[in-house]
């Protein structure tokens, strides 16, 4: 009987391919994640993140170029002076999401709205960026 044995390779499986998944958010994995879905129309993305308990102003959304985060911090656990917490599984603290698009984004026309923990993303694509594939001479 032969026992082959596979070698961990952490590195392999951080770099994964995943298009939504960046070098940041390896080390941002120390942190609630935010779940995201994206989806794509012909002229833009729609962003839905899950932000159970945060607070609309405690929410921040920068856009790069196609290059978009989300950062949101809860800065405590609500807890009851005196009384002895028995199970704690609720996320706190900080939560952080960076990913990249395949196109870049009209930073001014784009707009968000938070309602009942989701945050929403409307980012139209930026006029001019076809992504059109460059011919090798």
């Amino acid at each position: 009987m032969s026992h082959s044995m596979t070698r961990f390779d952490p590195v392999a499986r951080m770099l994964r391919a995943d298009p939504f998944r960046t070098f940041d958010d390896f080390f941002a994995d120390l942190a609630p994640r935010v779940r995201i879905d994206v989806t794509e129309s012909g002229d833009g993305y729609r962003v839905k993140a899950d932000l159970p308990g945060v607070k609309k102003e405690d929410i921040k959304v920068n856009i790069d170029g196609n290059h978009v985060s989300i950062s949101a911090d809860t800065s405590s656990q609500n807890t009851h002076e005196g009384a002895t917490t028995i199970c704690a599984e609720r996320a706190w603290g900080q939560f952080y999401r960076s990913f990249t698009l395949p196109q870049a984004v009209d930073d001014v026309a784009a707009r968000a709205e938070f309602k009942d923990g989701v945050l929403q993303l409307e980012l139209p694509k930026k006029a001019g960026g076809s992504g059109t594939p460059l011919a090798i001479a």
